[in-house]
């Protein structure tokens, strides 16, 4: 099963609890006024996280934090992990916490767990598909400004993997950088030159539009991924002949459930795709009270 801290430990701690701690600014300001002007700050309660659809859950582990950064002593009961296909009618998890703590959280909570259950549940749709092919799927960094951290892990979740974090983590070479460079080559050689004299160890990708500059790459080298970008199927088998498993592959562009399959079928070795967070539905979930 998937963990959510494990995933930010190897990303960035500080990242998460800063996001969480301007979204709960972005919320509450100055103060909940609602909550201020007529429920007693000493009362506590009890809330259950309903489930309102079929989906897969994701963002338990995120509730539980934002529910502990905002008051340390919530307890925090899942009856769901993320990643677990869950039926309209169940119940994810019960918190019991000061009233005010459980009404400051409920929107935060509420809209990360709809956003995350989205994603995760249009991957899983992809992955279902995936099964029996060498191919594996990949995020992009066509997300939520500020949200990232979380739509990917919410990828991982359903069942995809994540491509780069960000600018910082892998060096891609796609059609702007190739073209303000003037030749791919060029853009490759000096990326190459780069990373031996900057950063050691970090991989480089490089996007291909045509055979052509398939065959330009396989003649400089010095990538470790070709991606094939907005090839149609038989573009792909070609170029997985003439690349013959000298780089990784990655095919992207125009891939959806439809024809996923075909794409898959070419034996390349990655599929990328926006669509998984771009694309995906906020799933209906409610916080709900319960008198005890």
């Amino acid at each position: 099963m998937f963990s959510l801290l494990r995933f930010v430990n190897n990303m960035n701690q500080h990242h998460l609890e800063t996001l969480i701690v301007n979204a709960l600014h972005e919320d509450i300001g100055d103060g909940d006024h609602s909550t201020l002007s007529c429920i007693d700050k000493h009362v506590s309660g009890k809330a259950v996280l309903k489930i309102k659809e079929d989906t897969v859950i994701a963002g338990v582990e995120i509730a539980e934090k934002i529910f502990k950064m905002a008051d340390a002593s919530v307890y925090f009961k899942p009856s769901k992990k993320d990643g677990e296909q869950v039926q309209n009618g169940e119940i994810a998890f019960e918190v019991f916490a000061p009233v005010h703590t459980i009404l400051k959280c409920e929107r935060l909570v509420l809209n990360t767990m709809q956003r995350m259950s989205g994603i995760a549940t249009l991957t899983r749709q992809y992955t279902d598909l995936l099964k029996g092919y060498h191919t594996r799927l990949l995020d992009t960094r066509k997300t939520t400004p500020n949200f990232r951290l979380l739509e990917k892990e919410a990828v991982r979740i359903g069942g995809g993997e994540n491509h780069r974090f960000g600018l910082y983590d892998m060096i891609m070479l796609k059609d702007n950088h190739i073209d303000y460079c003037g030749s791919i080559e060029k853009a490759i050689q000096l990326a190459y030159d780069y990373v031996q004299s900057s950063k050691p160890g970090l991989k480089i990708e490089v996007e291909t539009r045509t055979l052509e500059d398939v065959k330009k790459v396989m003649a400089i080298g010095k990538v470790d991924r070709i991606m094939l970008d907005n090839f149609t199927v038989e573009d792909i088998q070609s170029a997985l002949l003439l690349i013959n498993r000298k780089f990784e592959t990655e095919a992207s562009g125009g891939i959806t459930l439809s024809n996923l399959k075909s794409y898959a079928s070419t034996g390349v070795d990655f599929i990328s795709c926006g669509a998984l967070i771009h694309q995906a539905r906020s799933v209906d979930l409610s916080l709900k009270a319960v008198i005890i």
